[in-house]
């Protein structure tokens, strides 16, 4: 195997390192790179790339779904026993407090089996997470222990079949008896079942169950209660409680996701996790939040690591795709366009590199903005910067996030695929099975689109505040502004002006658009312009009776997520751009930064209609965005590899056939096998030329 991936790297190296040596192109410092990519928590990711690359932990293709499950729940044990899934918990529990760490290694498993590590998130980052964050520390000292032992496998019952988005709504009650000082549990019809729940089908012995919590005939909104599901020894389930197995899945079939219903299980008055609000003996409701739509998404915010550790798997997932699909096409050969004898390699065609190279810069400015999010929470978590407004803040930065990163890793993942032809088709190389694994990443933890609209609000409510608290004469120059802004965009001078400037010329025009600050303004412009149109037709929304104003918000859904969209990809260029200023070597700093420019200008190219119909770029200066981009893949193309092997997977990371270098041996010996014909003459005639050598001497 190594004299096939050396044999492989010689074969695709050479004209991009001879160009650098000679002065004529930039040189990538890939050690370097690797690590700034690695981010904060760099030696956690490596330690826990050593675990993912072992192949106890490694998903073995084509199992049974009960066979996948029952070799997933051993593997769990597994990262007991090395320490791997721990870092989060409290000291005195036997964890170290690094909620950024654990985030951090947590991401990694995803290229052992996506499976193992979803089910070890429900495990710890969701049931035991639950119990930390939502409890006090008398329930930590009491169920901690055995949850992070796996001696209590758990479960997370938050959605219902009829719910699973709008939490708030859910029909599980958890009532409060004050004779017996107990919560009764019960799903009071089939749409209010615990659905779609991983742990639920086989494993889960308990259950942090989220039910309306009702007391003195007052409902007081969503709580978190522990349930025990199971009787240990048995496994089967405690009365009062039932399940169903959802059964095989498109994905993730590792996880014995399945349904939970529970029919006046009672509970002790203490299963309350009670950190945010507590029932007294008498039935007497009291919470540290007054304002129980804040008490609500205070709870929730508590769980925002399963947002954050998909946007950073997701990332993962579209590195380990890209690195497969980018080496197999520096070694892959089809159509000889430009010579009589050799044929092209894949990766010098401008339609292979626009395929991939897009995806590339995409997944370098999601990595950045990832590692800025998962910063943001650990300040937030290890209480370094934890008020109201912090968390706020890190709730929004999620949920812009992971829809990204979700979308992308599944388009990324699809694209590879194809870009492969029908080797990529092959489950052996892995595009199939981690695109179906990673296909509910975009549901789960937030529905994409729902996160979208949180975002939107989010905007909308920061614009407002802004001229809430604006004095009269910053509403005038605001209006004056606008109104200027109307003319100059809508008459056409904007574009008269970009004309003038560019005289006529494509370079300057190119030029413009490379400039950092036009592509920052062009991005920010279109979500100011978006966020401020959608808040002019909202206005006064919340003057109108509940009906009108839900149905004029619903006019403008759409618009508001394509707001939001817009701010996310913002976000993430910001972190590219940031991270730039980080590179010391000058090599590396240009390659990069020809990257960045590929991101934003692929941006603006994606909605290039819109830079248009808003009066923001002229026809000419749009025209020349396509062209831009085709030049910076040439020359991005001699740092490809380079780049792809910055993300640091190895073989045991990737496992794919065709990333070992055994297509560039086949390559090869092809070639070398027509050369020898060529050599010794005996060759075949092509009856091509013998026809076009006849009808020359015809003529």
């Amino acid at each position: 195997m190594t004299e096939v991936v050396d044999r492989a790297s010689s074969a695709q190296q050479p004209a991009g390192r001879k160009e650098a040596a000679s002065g004529a192109d930039p040189v990538v410092d890939v050690a370097a790179l690797g690590e700034q990519l690695l981010g904060k928590w760099a030696h956690i990711r490596h330690e826990a790339r050593k675990v993912a690359g072992n192949p106890v932990v490694q998903k073995i293709e084509g199992l049974h779904h009960t066979e996948h499950r029952a070799r997933v729940f051993e593997q769990l044990k597994f990262l007991v026993d090395n320490n791997t899934v721990h870092r989060a918990f409290p000291t005195r529990l036997g964890g170290s407090d690094d909620h950024g760490g654990n985030i951090a290694g947590f991401e990694e498993i995803v290229t052992a089996d996506p499976s193992l590590q979803i089910k070890a998130g429900v495990q710890w980052g969701l049931f035991g997470s639950a119990v930390m964050h939502l409890g006090t520390a008398e329930h930590q000292d009491k169920w901690l222990p055995g949850i992070m032992s796996l001696e209590i496998p758990g479960c997370f019952a938050m959605t219902e079949t009829g719910h699973g988005s709008d939490v708030a709504s859910i029909a599980t009650t958890a009532t409060y008896d004050e004779a017996s000082q107990e919560f009764v549990i019960t799903t009071p019809f089939r749409a209010a079942w615990k659905d779609y729940i991983g742990n639920a089908a086989n494993d889960g012995l308990a259950a942090v169950v989220f039910a309306q919590l009702i007391t003195k005939n007052v409902n007081h909104g969503v709580h978190a209660f522990y349930v025990e599901l199971r009787d240990p020894v048995t496994k089967e389930f405690l009365p009062g409680i039932g399940g169903e197995d959802d059964g095989i899945k498109g994905g993730l079939n590792g996880i014995d996701n399945g349904r939970l219903h529970f029919t006046d299980v009672r509970i002790p008055r203490t299963n309350l996790l009670n950190r945010y609000g507590d029932v007294a003996q008498d039935g007497t409701y009291s919470s540290t939040i007054e304002s129980p739509g804040r008490r609500f998404f205070t709870m929730l915010g508590t769980l925002v690591q399963g947002r954050v550790s998909l946007d950073g798997a997701a990332v993962a997932a579209s590195k380990v795709a890209l690195k497969t699909a980018i080496q197999y096409a520096t070694e892959r050969r089809q159509f000889n366009a430009s010579s009589s004898t050799d044929e092209e390699v894949l990766l010098d065609y401008q339609r292979h590199q626009r395929r991939l190279f897009t995806r590339l810069a995409t997944t370098y400015a999601a990595s950045f903005a990832h590692e800025q999010l998962l910063q943001k929470f650990d300040d937030v978590f290890s209480g370094a910067h934890d008020t109201d407004a912090d968390r706020q803040d890190l709730e929004t930065l999620a949920a812009a996030l992971k829809p990204l990163s979700t979308w992308h890793a599944l388009d990324t993942l699809q694209e590879c695929r194809e870009a492969c032809g029908g080797a990529g088709f092959l489950i052996e190389n892995r595009f199939a099975s981690l695109r179906a694994d990673l296909d509910v990443y975009v549901t789960f933890e937030g529905d994409n689109t729902v996160l979208l609209q949180l975002v939107a609000k989010r905007l909308l409510a920061d614009y407002a505040k802004e001229f809430r608290s604006a004095d009269f004469g910053v509403l005038a120059r605001y209006v004056v502004d606008q109104a200027a802004g109307v003319a100059l965009h809508r008459t056409g001078l904007r574009q008269v002006a970009q004309f003038v400037a560019d005289t006529g010329s494509v370079q300057k025009a190119a030029l413009a658009l490379r400039d950092e600050e036009s592509q920052r303004t062009l991005l920010a412009d279109r979500v100011q312009s978006m966020v401020a149109e959608v808040g002019a037709a909202l206005k006064g929304a919340n003057k109108l009776p509940q009906h009108q104003a839900a149905a004029l918000f619903n006019q403008h859904q759409h618009e508001l997520i394509e707001a939001a969209q817009a701010h996310a990809e913002l976000l993430q260029w910001e972190a590219f751009t940031e991270a730039l200023t980080h590179v010391t070597d000058e090599g590396t700093k240009r390659v990069l930064t020809w990257l960045r420019d590929l991101f934003g200008l692929s941006l603006i190219e994606k909605h290039l209609s819109w830079y248009l119909m808003n009066g923001r770029l002229s026809m000419q200066r749009g025209r020349t965005v396509g062209t831009y981009i085709n030049r910076l893949l040439v020359k991005i193309r001699p740092h490809a590899v380079d780049l792809v092997d910055a993300f640091g997977y190895g073989p045991e990371h990737l496992r794919a056939s065709i990333s070992t270098g055994a297509e560039a041996v086949r390559q090869d010996e092809a070639r070398e096998h027509f050369r020898e014909l060529r050599a010794n003459g005996n060759a075949p005639a092509d009856e091509k030329t013998l026809l076009a050598l006849k009808a020359s001497k015809a003529r």
